[in-house]
């Protein structure tokens, strides 16, 4: 997976592109200009593990409020901006890190400009964002349907466009519902570009439907090593974007840190509430930074031999419990101080090593 063929965006004191790490992103639901909602929700954000946070900027009440915003968070903030080119002036001129548009609907040239402009006057990145959904219709016509060289195509379009007015400090995003449509547009563009891409599939759907489909998705991407920053995109807590973020780029190889749970499947061995139990400990271990495996195992016979991979772990059944570390069983307690114990060793791990 070589990450290093992109060039270097700078948002604010982050950076894509070029090999650094896959940066997280995810959207606000507030209103942008309910300052004291905005900036509690992106406080949350930056707390579960978000790197760059994007508002909505629907009118010029939300673009000013973005100054206020500013200064009370600590991660870049992207202003999401559609058809006026006036909201995505004031944006930067209220300390926007960086601006998401799409040329196609800003527009005449004149207003592309503009902002282009102030962009350049300022550094400020510019994202280049083409949906399926909203691919133009000629284009449409030339491929015969919405298809991935369609998208690509489009996008590549916008970006000559702001090229030809000479700045290309450009992030380009395309995105799709149709999981393989976007691998492919993603495979495609990766070799006619070098500017860092940002990976999402784009209304992936509910929690459950949409981090199938992220995960599928992204991971294909991902694992060609194309893609700079990523959003997971969900009907929910925009704090599951961040969580499922993380773990696909922890499953990847792409970051470090953050306890990772293993738990056996259920079966007729297993004398304990297993599904329960291992939903405890991923909610448990969210606060304790350690870069380790934990198994959650639901048999106490086979349970310490299934552990053998994980730093720590825990079996149960019939009212007594296992604490397990590198398949040895080190401790023996009652089912109900399981949690407890388990807890109590991960916060103490560093001075017991």
């Amino acid at each position: 997976m070589d990450r290093t063929q992109t060039r270097t965006v700078k948002i604010g004191d982050r950076v894509i592109g070029g090999g650094n790490p896959v940066l997280i992103q995810s959207m606000t639901n507030t209103k942008t200009d309910d300052v004291q909602d905005t900036v509690a929700q992106i406080r949350e954000l930056t707390e579960a593990g978000c790197d760059i946070i994007r508002c909505a900027v629907p009118n010029m009440k939300a673009a000013k409020a973005l100054g206020e915003i500013k200064k009370q968070i600590t991660i870049p903030l992207v202003a999401d901006i559609h058809f006026d080119y006036r909201l995505a002036i004031a944006a930067m001129e209220n300390g926007a890190d960086k601006i998401r548009i799409n040329p196609g609907n800003i527009g005449s040239k004149e207003r592309i400009q503009a902002v282009v402009d102030v962009a350049g006057e300022r550094g400020i990145p510019i994202r280049v964002g083409v949906n399926s959904g909203s691919l133009e219709k000629e284009l449409i016509e030339k491929y015969h349907g919405v298809t991935a060289e369609g998208i690509v195509e489009s996008a590549l379009d916008k970006v000559q466009i702001i090229e030809s007015m000479g700045y290309d400090n450009l992030v380009i995003s395309i995105k799709s519902s149709d999981v393989l449509m976007c691998a492919r547009a993603h495979e495609l563009i990766a070799e006619r570009t070098d500017h860092p891409l940002h990976v999402g599939i784009t209304e992936a759907g509910t929690v459950y439907s949409g981090n199938i489909k992220s995960a599928v998705g992204l991971g294909i991407i991902l694992y060609q090593g194309i893609g700079d920053t990523i959003r997971v995109s969900l009907t929910g807590d925009p704090k599951e974007e961040i969580k499922s973020a993380k773990r696909i780029l922890k499953t990847l190889g792409l970051r470090k840190g953050g306890i990772e749970i293993i738990s056996c499947p259920t079966c007729g061995r297993t004398q304990i509430d297993l599904i329960h139990l291992a939903d405890q400990v991923e909610s448990m271990v969210q606060d304790i930074p350690l870069d380790l495996k934990v198994a959650v195992m639901g048999c106490v016979v086979n349970g310490p031999g299934e552990a053998k991979e994980a730093d720590i772990g825990i079996a149960g059944g019939d009212g007594v419990g296992l604490l397990i570390k590198k398949g040895e069983v080190i401790k023996k307690v009652r089912e109900t101080e399981l949690l407890a114990c388990l807890r109590e060793e991960l916060l103490n791990w560093e001075t017991q090593r």
